[in-house]
């Protein structure tokens, strides 16, 4: 069978993200049609398209007499790739405008040919004048409802640097298993390979690349001397600062990396219990376990509602990775810009409190509780942590001792910083003997 056009599973993947499928489902479904040469390209249109999405988007309105009927959504994600390509790419203007105009034939709407021709030239002669017109929130590239929290949040400053982070492209960070061999022995691994690394500030892990690169050309990653693991998300397993002989359970631990670190860092735990709602994200846990040769009790359930096998007061300490609106990653998923609703903090901060309820039970007296999120936003963070102290007598709230990041009312965030970490907070409670 012949391989689909690059630019035309880029339109249907992005179609796709704008009728509400995340791209880490919309993408592989593409992946696998075209040319095997063209598959970095198309990742490459499909995640600089979204993170330019609101700016493009507001850029196509523009241009656009009326705006197209909802079953060509396809033509309109091809319009925003053309853009994108335009403003943000070195692939010369005339090829782009050429391969992204011929794409109309492959998703068979050759009406459209026409249309998508005439407005990325109209760009090119009026680019200046249509990005003037733009609302400071499209001008960087967020939702309207996004710009505004951050700002609230984060004053102008500060939420500027933040979202130019969130448009960037994020770093490949590794995580050194420092149970077999130390950071500067694989950094030395790495250097005989030609790969050029560069140590974290946070992490005693991280490993920087300056390229990144498929794991398997990693020295050790079958033999478990290093993993992939964002910067940030390395300190949870740091705070939690698990103890031989302890319980402990990590909760929403999908896709598994902190619950390896956390058994990297301490091998004597006694044990190790990996909870997660989704079965199938858990397997994702058991296959990291088996490449590390570690091993945990995994558990599919509710962490909301934990069953019965989970006894009050039976754990030393309790990691929640709470479920959260992901607004600290968005340059690692940028369709966040177009599937995030304002609505939905409320929502995932109702869901972040439950969770907290659910668990406390199971932390024995003196206990500690680390809860983590990938959010830079107060509501989902502090506001979190400071409800559920309101509404739990026994829960104390602990500083956590840090040299970085930035202190809330309850915790600690981490922003998300251009080839460094990625955005995360973390608060420690603990409960009253």
């Amino acid at each position: 069978m012949a391989a689909m056009d690059c630019r035309a599973a880029a339109a249907r993947t992005l179609a796709q993200v704008i009728a509400g499928q995340s791209l880490n489902k919309a993408l592989p479904q593409q992946l696998d049609k075209v040319a095997e040469r063209d598959r970095g390209l198309l990742q490459e249109l499909c995640y600089g398209s979204l993170r330019q999405w609101p700016r493009l988007a507001a850029i196509a309105a523009q241009l656009l007499d009326k705006p197209l009927r909802s079953k060509d959504q396809d033509i309109q994600a091809l319009i925003i790739l053309g853009l994108y390509q335009l403003s943000d790419t070195r692939i010369p203007d005339h090829a782009a405008v050429a391969s992204t105009v011929a794409a109309t034939r492959a998703l068979s709407k050759p009406w459209a040919k026409g249309l998508v021709n005439a407005l990325l030239r109209r760009y090119q002669r009026d680019s200046e004048q249509l990005y003037s017109k733009l609302d400071p929130a499209a001008d960087l590239a967020h939702p309207q409802w996004l710009y505004q929290r951050l700002l609230q949040d984060w004053g102008e400053q500060q939420a500027k640097l933040i979202m130019a982070t969130n448009n960037s492209r994020p770093p490949m960070t590794l995580r050194v298993n420092l149970s077999r061999i130390s950071r500067d022995n694989y950094q030395q691994l790495l250097q005989e390979q030609g790969i050029e690394s560069e140590a974290g500030a946070y992490s005693d892990a991280a490993l920087y690349l300056k390229q990144p690169l498929d794991v398997t050309a990693l020295p050790g990653f079958a033999s478990a001397l290093v993993s992939v693991q964002d910067e940030a998300a390395q300190l949870a397993a740091q705070l939690l600062a698990p103890q031989a002989g302890e319980r402990i359970l990590d909760a929403c631990a999908a896709p598994g990396g902190k619950t390896c670190h956390a058994l990297e860092l301490q091998p004597e735990i006694q044990e190790l219990v990996a909870l997660d709602i989704d079965s199938e994200r858990l397997s994702r846990v058991a296959e990291n376990l088996e490449r590390l040769g570690l091993s945990a009790t995994l558990l599919a359930a509710d962490a909301a509602e934990p069953p019965a096998q989970l006894e009050a007061h039976s754990f030393d300490r309790i990691l929640v990775d709470a479920p959260c609106s992901a607004s600290g990653v968005i340059r690692r998923h940028p369709d966040i810009k177009l599937l995030r609703r304002d609505r939905d903090i409320e929502h995932l901060a109702e869901q972040q409190l439950a969770i907290l309820k659910g668990l406390w039970p199971l932390l024995k007296p003196g206990g500690r509780l680390l809860y983590v999120t990938c959010s830079v936003l107060d509501r989902e963070n502090s506001a979190t942590i400071q409800a559920f102290l309101s509404q739990q007598a026994d829960a104390q709230h602990c500083e956590l001792a840090s040299n970085w990041g930035q202190r809330r009312d309850f915790g600690i965030q981490l922003l998300p910083q251009d080839k460094g970490p990625d955005g995360l907070f973390f608060a420690a409670l603990q409960k009253a003997c």
